[in-house]
Protein backbone atom coordinates (compact mmCIF):
# COMPACT_ATOMS: atom_id res chain seq x y z
CA UNK A 1 0.00 0.00 0.00
CA UNK A 2 1.27 2.77 -0.98
CA UNK A 3 1.05 6.17 1.38
CA UNK A 4 2.32 9.18 2.29
CA UNK A 5 3.69 11.13 5.05
CA UNK A 6 2.80 15.06 5.95
CA UNK A 7 6.20 16.41 7.31
CA UNK A 8 6.54 17.12 10.37
CA UNK A 9 6.99 20.54 9.69
CA UNK A 10 3.74 21.40 8.84
CA UNK A 11 2.93 20.62 12.34
CA UNK A 12 5.50 23.42 13.97
CA UNK A 13 3.47 25.78 16.21
CA UNK A 14 0.39 25.19 16.18
CA UNK A 15 -2.13 26.83 18.47
CA UNK A 16 -2.78 25.28 21.47
CA UNK A 17 -1.16 22.01 20.46
CA UNK A 18 2.01 21.47 22.04
CA UNK A 19 1.57 17.99 22.62
CA UNK A 20 4.28 15.36 22.15
CA UNK A 21 3.91 13.06 19.50
CA UNK A 22 3.60 9.52 19.71
CA UNK A 23 3.99 6.47 17.23
CA UNK A 24 3.11 2.99 16.53
CA UNK A 25 3.34 0.47 13.55
CA UNK A 26 -0.03 -0.86 12.31
CA UNK A 27 -0.63 -4.08 9.69
CA UNK A 28 -1.58 -1.98 6.39
CA UNK A 29 -3.04 -5.70 5.53
CA UNK A 30 -0.70 -5.36 2.44
CA UNK A 31 2.08 -6.96 3.37
CA UNK A 32 3.05 -3.37 4.77
CA UNK A 33 2.82 -1.03 7.95
CA UNK A 34 1.54 2.53 8.19
CA UNK A 35 2.20 4.72 11.37
CA UNK A 36 -0.34 5.76 13.59
CA UNK A 37 0.34 9.25 15.35
CA UNK A 38 -1.38 9.44 19.36
CA UNK A 39 -1.22 12.38 21.87
CA UNK A 40 -0.54 10.69 25.41
CA UNK A 41 -1.08 13.23 27.97
CA UNK A 42 -1.31 12.76 31.91
CA UNK A 43 -0.48 9.64 34.60
CA UNK A 44 0.38 6.53 32.47
CA UNK A 45 -1.17 3.91 35.20
CA UNK A 46 -4.39 6.05 35.00
CA UNK A 47 -7.66 4.63 33.53
CA UNK A 48 -7.67 5.79 29.77
CA UNK A 49 -9.52 8.37 28.02
CA UNK A 50 -9.72 7.63 24.34
CA UNK A 51 -10.65 10.94 22.30
CA UNK A 52 -11.84 9.85 18.77
CA UNK A 53 -12.24 12.49 16.07
CA UNK A 54 -14.06 12.23 12.97
CA UNK A 55 -14.40 13.34 9.16
CA UNK A 56 -12.26 15.24 8.37
CA UNK A 57 -10.33 16.49 11.47
CA UNK A 58 -7.71 15.21 13.74
CA UNK A 59 -6.53 15.02 16.91
CA UNK A 60 -5.86 18.90 17.21
CA UNK A 61 -9.71 18.95 17.33
CA UNK A 62 -9.52 17.78 20.87
CA UNK A 63 -6.48 20.12 22.43
CA UNK A 64 -9.18 22.09 24.27
CA UNK A 65 -10.30 18.92 26.51
CA UNK A 66 -6.89 17.19 26.58
CA UNK A 67 -5.39 19.72 29.33
CA UNK A 68 -8.48 19.35 31.29
CA UNK A 69 -8.99 15.68 31.38
CA UNK A 70 -5.18 15.46 32.28
CA UNK A 71 -5.80 18.01 35.21
CA UNK A 72 -8.32 15.98 36.21
CA UNK A 73 -6.00 13.37 36.92
CA UNK A 74 -6.75 11.27 33.30
CA UNK A 75 -4.49 9.19 30.99
CA UNK A 76 -5.62 11.18 27.66
CA UNK A 77 -5.15 9.39 24.65
CA UNK A 78 -5.48 10.82 21.26
CA UNK A 79 -5.01 8.83 17.56
CA UNK A 80 -4.80 10.16 14.46
CA UNK A 81 -7.01 8.16 12.35
CA UNK A 82 -5.20 6.36 9.16
CA UNK A 83 -5.43 9.36 6.77
CA UNK A 84 -5.71 12.30 8.99
CA UNK A 85 -3.19 14.15 11.03
CA UNK A 86 0.46 12.92 11.43
CA UNK A 87 -0.52 9.48 10.83
CA UNK A 88 0.36 8.26 7.78
CA UNK A 89 -2.29 8.56 4.16
CA UNK A 90 -2.47 6.11 2.05
CA UNK A 91 -2.51 7.30 -1.08
CA UNK A 92 -5.60 5.67 -3.07
CA UNK A 93 -8.93 5.77 -1.93
CA UNK A 94 -9.77 1.95 -2.35
CA UNK A 95 -7.21 1.97 0.46
CA UNK A 96 -9.84 3.29 2.66
CA UNK A 97 -12.09 0.87 4.01
CA UNK A 98 -14.87 1.22 7.06
CA UNK A 99 -13.40 -2.40 8.19
CA UNK A 100 -9.70 -1.29 7.86
CA UNK A 101 -10.22 1.83 10.30
CA UNK A 102 -11.96 -0.50 12.31
CA UNK A 103 -8.63 -2.96 12.44
CA UNK A 104 -6.74 0.03 12.38
CA UNK A 105 -7.97 1.04 15.43
CA UNK A 106 -8.23 -2.23 17.32
CA UNK A 107 -4.48 -2.38 16.63
CA UNK A 108 -3.98 0.88 18.68
CA UNK A 109 -5.99 -0.69 21.56
CA UNK A 110 -3.75 -3.56 21.57
CA UNK A 111 -0.50 -2.10 20.86
CA UNK A 112 -1.33 0.26 24.02
CA UNK A 113 -3.00 -2.29 26.08
CA UNK A 114 -5.87 -0.23 27.19
CA UNK A 115 -8.02 -1.24 29.25
CA UNK A 116 -10.99 0.42 31.83
CA UNK A 117 -11.53 3.03 28.95
CA UNK A 118 -13.83 5.67 28.94
CA UNK A 119 -14.49 6.53 25.30
CA UNK A 120 -15.38 9.79 23.97
CA UNK A 121 -16.45 9.94 20.30
CA UNK A 122 -17.73 12.06 17.57
CA UNK A 123 -18.79 12.18 14.01
CA UNK A 124 -16.31 8.93 12.33
CA UNK A 125 -15.03 8.61 15.92
CA UNK A 126 -18.43 7.26 16.76
CA UNK A 127 -18.62 4.79 14.14
CA UNK A 128 -15.40 3.32 14.37
CA UNK A 129 -15.17 3.68 18.52
CA UNK A 130 -18.71 1.95 19.16
CA UNK A 131 -17.83 -0.60 16.58
CA UNK A 132 -14.41 -1.36 19.45
CA UNK A 133 -16.68 -1.37 21.81
CA UNK A 134 -19.05 -3.80 20.72
CA UNK A 135 -16.29 -5.67 20.00
CA UNK A 136 -14.18 -5.39 22.92
CA UNK A 137 -17.05 -4.81 25.30
CA UNK A 138 -14.91 -5.87 28.89
CA UNK A 139 -12.25 -3.17 27.63
CA UNK A 140 -14.75 -0.38 27.72
CA UNK A 141 -15.93 1.16 31.37
CA UNK A 142 -18.34 4.07 29.58
CA UNK A 143 -19.12 5.23 26.54
CA UNK A 144 -19.20 9.76 25.95
CA UNK A 145 -21.15 9.79 22.62
CA UNK A 146 -20.88 13.48 20.94
CA UNK A 147 -22.78 14.50 17.86
CA UNK A 148 -22.32 10.74 16.45
CA UNK A 149 -24.17 7.36 15.49
CA UNK A 150 -23.74 3.97 14.05
CA UNK A 151 -26.00 3.82 11.28
CA UNK A 152 -26.63 0.50 9.19
CA UNK A 153 -28.07 2.02 6.22
CA UNK A 154 -31.42 1.04 7.20
CA UNK A 155 -32.97 4.36 7.78
CA UNK A 156 -32.82 7.54 5.67
CA UNK A 157 -29.59 9.52 6.45
CA UNK A 158 -30.94 13.10 6.08
CA UNK A 159 -30.96 15.69 3.95
CA UNK A 160 -28.25 17.47 5.33
CA UNK A 161 -25.70 14.27 5.18
CA UNK A 162 -26.54 13.56 1.94
CA UNK A 163 -25.96 17.44 1.15
CA UNK A 164 -22.81 17.30 2.53
CA UNK A 165 -21.94 13.72 1.10
CA UNK A 166 -22.41 15.07 -2.57
CA UNK A 167 -20.62 18.02 -1.70
CA UNK A 168 -17.42 16.41 -0.87
CA UNK A 169 -17.47 13.89 -4.02
CA UNK A 170 -17.93 16.87 -6.43
CA UNK A 171 -15.81 19.75 -4.93
CA UNK A 172 -12.22 20.08 -7.19
CA UNK A 173 -10.82 21.34 -4.03
CA UNK A 174 -11.57 19.38 -0.54
CA UNK A 175 -11.23 22.71 2.20
CA UNK A 176 -10.88 20.92 5.28
CA UNK A 177 -10.22 24.16 7.42
CA UNK A 178 -13.16 25.59 6.01
CA UNK A 179 -15.09 22.62 6.09
CA UNK A 180 -14.41 23.09 9.94
CA UNK A 181 -15.19 26.55 10.45
CA UNK A 182 -18.98 25.81 8.37
CA UNK A 183 -19.41 23.18 11.36
CA UNK A 184 -19.07 25.20 13.49
CA UNK A 185 -21.60 27.75 15.73
CA UNK A 186 -18.93 30.40 17.01
CA UNK A 187 -16.37 30.82 14.05
CA UNK A 188 -12.64 30.72 14.44
CA UNK A 189 -9.33 32.62 13.30
CA UNK A 190 -7.10 31.80 10.40
CA UNK A 191 -4.58 30.31 12.61
CA UNK A 192 -7.14 27.72 14.20
CA UNK A 193 -8.29 27.24 10.58
CA UNK A 194 -4.68 26.46 9.23
CA UNK A 195 -4.00 23.87 11.81
CA UNK A 196 -7.04 21.64 10.35
CA UNK A 197 -5.26 22.18 7.01
CA UNK A 198 -1.61 21.56 8.05
CA UNK A 199 -1.94 17.77 7.48
CA UNK A 200 -2.87 17.90 4.07
CA UNK A 201 -0.55 20.40 2.29
CA UNK A 202 -1.49 18.86 -1.02
CA UNK A 203 -4.80 17.78 -2.66
CA UNK A 204 -3.14 14.50 -2.90
CA UNK A 205 -2.95 13.70 1.17
CA UNK A 206 -6.85 13.77 1.21
CA UNK A 207 -7.59 10.64 -0.44
CA UNK A 208 -9.06 9.61 3.40
CA UNK A 209 -10.83 12.63 4.13
CA UNK A 210 -12.62 12.42 0.22
CA UNK A 211 -13.35 8.90 0.60
CA UNK A 212 -14.76 8.70 4.06
CA UNK A 213 -18.09 10.20 3.66
CA UNK A 214 -18.37 7.65 1.09
CA UNK A 215 -18.12 5.09 3.63
CA UNK A 216 -21.25 5.97 5.48
CA UNK A 217 -23.79 2.80 5.32
CA UNK A 218 -26.86 5.36 3.91
CA UNK A 219 -28.57 1.40 2.28
CA UNK A 220 -29.21 -2.09 3.82
CA UNK A 221 -26.58 -4.02 1.54
CA UNK A 222 -23.81 -1.41 2.15
CA UNK A 223 -20.77 -3.11 2.55
CA UNK A 224 -20.42 -2.41 6.32
CA UNK A 225 -23.99 -2.51 7.05
CA UNK A 226 -24.28 -6.32 8.70
CA UNK A 227 -20.93 -5.56 10.72
CA UNK A 228 -22.66 -2.64 12.59
CA UNK A 229 -25.79 -4.60 12.56
CA UNK A 230 -24.08 -6.98 14.60
CA UNK A 231 -22.23 -4.35 16.29
CA UNK A 232 -26.27 -3.43 17.58
CA UNK A 233 -26.69 -6.39 18.85
CA UNK A 234 -24.10 -6.26 21.41
CA UNK A 235 -24.77 -2.73 22.21
CA UNK A 236 -28.14 -3.38 22.87
CA UNK A 237 -27.08 -5.44 25.69
CA UNK A 238 -24.81 -2.52 27.02
CA UNK A 239 -25.48 -1.96 30.77
CA UNK A 240 -22.75 -0.06 31.14
CA UNK A 241 -22.90 3.70 31.74
CA UNK A 242 -23.41 5.29 28.41
CA UNK A 243 -23.92 9.22 28.12
CA UNK A 244 -25.23 11.14 24.88
CA UNK A 245 -23.42 15.05 24.71
CA UNK A 246 -24.65 16.34 21.66
CA UNK A 247 -24.65 20.23 20.74
CA UNK A 248 -27.85 22.25 20.21
CA UNK A 249 -26.79 22.92 16.30
CA UNK A 250 -25.39 20.48 14.52
CA UNK A 251 -27.99 19.78 11.55
CA UNK A 252 -26.12 16.48 10.78
CA UNK A 253 -26.71 14.21 13.86
CA UNK A 254 -29.49 16.14 15.64
CA UNK A 255 -31.72 13.88 17.06
CA UNK A 256 -29.58 11.11 16.92
CA UNK A 257 -29.52 10.78 20.71
CA UNK A 258 -32.75 9.95 21.09
CA UNK A 259 -31.79 6.97 19.16
CA UNK A 260 -29.26 5.94 21.06
CA UNK A 261 -31.10 7.08 24.72
CA UNK A 262 -33.85 4.57 23.51
CA UNK A 263 -31.80 1.54 22.51
CA UNK A 264 -28.96 1.24 24.96
CA UNK A 265 -29.60 0.27 28.50
CA UNK A 266 -26.95 1.91 29.78
CA UNK A 267 -28.04 5.13 28.59
CA UNK A 268 -30.85 4.83 31.72
CA UNK A 269 -30.98 6.90 34.45
CA UNK A 270 -27.87 8.64 33.15
CA UNK A 271 -27.53 12.51 33.01
CA UNK A 272 -27.55 13.38 29.59
CA UNK A 273 -26.86 16.70 28.01
CA UNK A 274 -27.11 19.15 25.47
CA UNK A 275 -24.22 21.35 24.96
CA UNK A 276 -25.57 25.09 23.85
CA UNK A 277 -24.24 27.02 21.54
CA UNK A 278 -22.20 24.15 19.78
CA UNK A 279 -21.74 22.92 16.08
CA UNK A 280 -21.32 19.40 14.44
CA UNK A 281 -17.89 20.25 16.06
CA UNK A 282 -18.83 20.51 19.16
CA UNK A 283 -15.07 20.44 20.86
CA UNK A 284 -14.09 23.18 18.62
CA UNK A 285 -16.77 25.42 20.07
CA UNK A 286 -17.53 24.29 23.51
CA UNK A 287 -14.57 21.64 24.34
CA UNK A 288 -14.01 23.33 28.01
CA UNK A 289 -17.39 21.97 28.43
CA UNK A 290 -17.50 18.66 27.09
CA UNK A 291 -14.27 17.94 29.12
CA UNK A 292 -16.08 19.00 32.10
CA UNK A 293 -18.92 16.50 31.22
CA UNK A 294 -16.42 14.01 30.45
CA UNK A 295 -15.15 14.08 33.92
CA UNK A 296 -18.29 14.20 35.57
CA UNK A 297 -19.05 11.24 33.93
CA UNK A 298 -15.94 9.55 35.21
CA UNK A 299 -16.47 10.92 38.67
CA UNK A 300 -20.37 9.62 38.57
CA UNK A 301 -19.68 6.12 37.34
CA UNK A 302 -17.10 4.17 39.18
CA UNK A 303 -16.00 1.28 37.00
CA UNK A 304 -17.95 -2.09 37.08
CA UNK A 305 -17.87 -4.99 35.19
Amino acid sequence: MKSLRTPDECFNGLPGYAFAPHYLEVDDSEGGTLRVHYVDEGPRDAAPVLLLHGEPSWSYLYRKMIHPLVEDGHRVIAPDLVGFGRSDKPSQREDYTYARHVFWMQSVLDQLRLDGITLVCQDWGGLIGLRLVAENPDRFARVVAANTMLPTGDHHPGDAFLKWQEFSQNTPVFPVGKIIQSGLATGMDEAVMAAYDAPFPQEEYKAGARQFPVLVPTSPDDPASEDNRRAWEVLRQWKKPFLTAFSDKDPITGGGERVLQKQIPGCQGQPHVTIENGGHFLQEDQGERLAAVVSDFIRATPESR
